[in-house]
C-alpha cells in the first residue's frame, strides 16, 4: 500500500479485516507499507499491521511477494503510479477520485484495458457504494420499486476548513488535489448517484466558489493561495429523464460528514444521510393518505447487503466496514476473473463530470453535454 496518512488507515483496515468478515477465496497479506518517510512509515506500518516498509513505491513493483498496489496518495500522484503499477502486472485498487484531469484518467484507463488482457484487474475506490443502505437502494431502484424517477438530489456537506485560520494542506492546491469540495466529496456523490441509478449523467451546468482565498501556512511562515473550490452547486440529467442536484461544501457549519441523498420517483422515495449510515428511510406513494410517511428500514437483517458478515440484527456497523467491503469484493474480483465495480472505466465516466461541472462553471454556468 503507498500512503499512509487518512486514507491508508482505513484501507489498512479493510485489509487487515476483510477474509475475517468474509470467506473470500484467497487471503490478502499485508505485506508492505510505503512512505517517503521512513520514520512516519515505519510507526504506521507498527500501528496498522504491515509486515514492511518502503521509501519508494517503485520498489514495490520488482518484489515478487506484492500482488496488488493499493494507492492511498494525493491525486498528483496517482496516475504515475497506477500505470506503472498495472504495466509491471500488478492489480491494482486506486482512491477517488481517480486522478487530477480527465487526460490522466484516460491514460490510467488505457493501462488498465492493457493489463486487463494480462488478467490484471483495477478498481477505484468509492467506498459508499458498499454500505449496506445504499447498495439497499441500489437494488430497490433496479428492481422498479421507485417506478420511473423524478429527481436525484444529493449533497455533500462537510465544514472542516470553515474557519479561516484553518492552515493551507495539500487540498487546498489544484497542482496536488486536483479540484477542491467538488472532487474530494462531490466526486463520492456523482458516483453514488449514478450507481443507484444505473445510468450515467448526460449533461451539468455547475457553479463554484473560492470563500477564503489565503490562508496561514502550516509553518507559520506567512499565507497561501487557494487555488481550488471551497464549494460547487450543479444540476444535471440523467438518460431516462430524471432531473439531478448536487451541492459539495465544506463550509456547510455544524455539518460533519453529511452525505444525503433524497431519490423521488412515481412510487415512492427513498432517502439516506450517511450520518445514519444504517437506516435507509423508504416511502411508498401506494399509502393512503392517513397513513402515508417516511418509514426507516433499519439495514441490519443477514438478508440486507453484507449485513450477513457482522452482527445480530440492529447491531449496526461503521464508516470502517465500507472499507473491508470494497477489499472484500476487489479480492474476489481478482479469484474469480470477474473485475469488481467500479472500474477505471467507470471512474473515468465520474472524472468527467467533475470536468464538465468545472468547465461549466468557467463559462458563466452553460450547459455542458456528456458524450
Amino acid at each position: 500500500m503507498v500512503g499512509y496518512a487518512f486514507m491508508g488507515k482505513a484501507h489498512s483496515v479493510g485489509w487487515r479485516m476483510a477474509h475475517r468478515a468474509f470467506d473470500l477465496p484467497l487471503r490478502p497479506e499485508m505485506r508492505a507499507i510505503v512512505g517517503r518517510d521512513r520514520a512516519g512509515v515505519t510507526a504506521a506500518a507498527d500501528e496498522f499491521g504491515w509486515d514492511s516498509v518502503e521509501t519508494d513505491w517503485r520498489t514495490l513493483l520488482t518484489r515478487d511477494d506484492i500482488d496488488v498496489v493499493d494507492i492511498c496518495t494525493p491525486g498528483d500522484t496517482h496516475a504515475e503510479i497506477a500505470i506503472a503499477a498495472l504495466d509491471a502486472g500488478k492489480h491494482v485498487l486506486c482512491e477517488k477520485p481517480l486522478a487530477n484531469s480527465v487526460s490522466e484518467a484516460e491514460q490510467m484507463v488505457a493501462a488498465a484495458e492493457r493489463a486487463a488482457a494480462r488478467g490484471v484487474q483495477a478498481m477505484c475506490g468509492f467506498n459508499y457504494r458498499r454500505l449496506p443502505a445504499t447498495a439497499l437502494a441500489r437494488q430497490w431502484i433496479a428492481e422498479g420499486r421507485l417506478g420511473r424517477i423524478y429527481h436525484v438530489r444529493a449533497q455533500y456537506l462537510q465544514d472542516w476548513i470553515a474557519d479561516p485560520q484553518s492552515p493551507m494542506v495539500w487540498r487546498l492546491d489544484k497542482n496536488r488535489a486536483g479540484s477542491g469540495a467538488l472532487g474530494d466529496i462531490g466526486a463520492h456523490i456523482v458516483d453514488l448517484t449514478q450507481y443507484l441509478m444505473g445510468e450515467q449523467l448526460t449533461g451539468v451546468s455547475g457553479i463554484t466558489t473560492t470563500f477564503v482565498p489565503t490562508r496561514p501556512l502550516a509553518d507559520g511562515s506567512g499565507t497561501g493561495q487557494v487555488t481550488v473550490d471551497d464549494a460547487a452547486v450543479f444540476v444535471g440529467r440523467f438518460p431516462g429523464g430524471a432531473l439531478a442536484s448536487y451541492e459539495a461544501t465544506r463550509f456547510a457549519v455544524g455539518r460533519k460528514n453529511s452525505l444525503r441523498l433524497e431519490i423521488n420517483g412515481e412510487r415512492g422515495s427513498l432517502a439516506f444521510d450517511l450520518e445514519s449510515l444504517n437506516d435507509l428511510w423508504w416511502y411508498d406513494n401506494a399509502d393512503p393518505a392517513t397513513e402515508a410517511g417516511f418509514r426507516r428500514i433499519l439495514v441490519t437483517e443477514p438478508e440486507h447487503p453484507y449485513a450477513g458478515a457482522w452482527w445480530p440484527p440492529g447491531h449496526g456497523i461503521g464508516y470502517e466496514h465500507s472499507f473491508v467491503h470494497e477489499m472484500a469484493d476487489f479480492v474476489t474480483g481478482i479469484a474469480t476473473g470477474r473485475p469488481a465495480s467500479p472500474t477505471f472505466a467507470e471512474a473515468l465516466r465520474v472524472q468527467q463530470v467533475l470536468d464538465a461541472v468545472e468547465r461549466s462553471a468557467a463559462a458563466g454556468s452553460g450547459w455542458q453535454q456528456l458524450s
